[in-house]
């Protein structure tokens, strides 16, 4: 054999062996390049926990200033409901107080009379003047509202009246009426006052 051919042989053996190496090498490259998205991923993750965390940060402020807003409303209404009740006890201390105001005259004509029946013995004028003061009262009461209840010959009702007493009825249509009252019952406008005590028909 030649030393031309020799050579050519050995050129060609040469290539042979240092073509792999070349290919060798290529994913090298790639892995270089596979990196990049890698690091690419990674920024994204720590601007999406950025942007999750400034969110955080946002609610947490956000819940703060309402709940410091539900406290503010917390303690007013608490102060506008001791305020409500304390009007509402000065209402009722002033209205109970007109109430006994009004009785007062109603006290001094009580004197008077006491004082005219001790000097009088005419019992006629005792009397008109004890009624002259009951229609007084009786005109008073009716001024705040409480009326006395029309109990005789009323169909028997416990809303309004407290039976004591069942006594035969004088006539089948009397049965469940009342047909007597021990003590007069009382209405505040719409309201029982106190209930009548009476004998019930049977």
């Amino acid at each position: 054999m030649s030393d031309k051919n020799h050579n050519n042989k050995k050129n060609h053996e040469q290539d042979k062996h240092t073509a792999p190496k070349a290919a060798d090498e290529q994913p090298e490259v790639m892995d270089i390049l596979d990196e990049e998205p890698e690091e690419a991923e990674v920024e994204a993750e720590l601007d999406e926990n950025a942007r999750l965390q400034n969110e955080l940060d946002e609610a947490r402020a956000e819940i703060e200033k309402e709940k410091k807003e539900y406290l503010f409303l917390m303690a007013d209404f608490d102060n506008f409901r001791k305020r409500v009740l304390k009007e509402k006890a000065d209402i009722i201390k002033n209205a109970a107080e007109r109430v006994l105001q009004g009785f007062l005259p109603i006290v001094d004509d009580f004197e008077r009379g006491l004082v005219a029946a001790a000097e009088s013995s005419e019992a006629e004028s005792i009397r008109k003047g004890m009624e002259l003061i009951y229609n007084k009262l009786i005109k008073y009461l009716q001024s705040q509202g409480v009326k006395a209840m029309e109990t005789d010959g009323a169909d028997f009702n416990p809303d309004f009246h407290e039976a004591i007493a069942i006594i035969p009825a004088p006539s089948d249509d009397l049965k469940g009426k009342v047909l007597d009252t021990t003590q007069k019952g009382y209405m505040l406008n719409d309201k029982v006052l106190r209930h009548a005590k009476v004998a019930v028909g049977q």
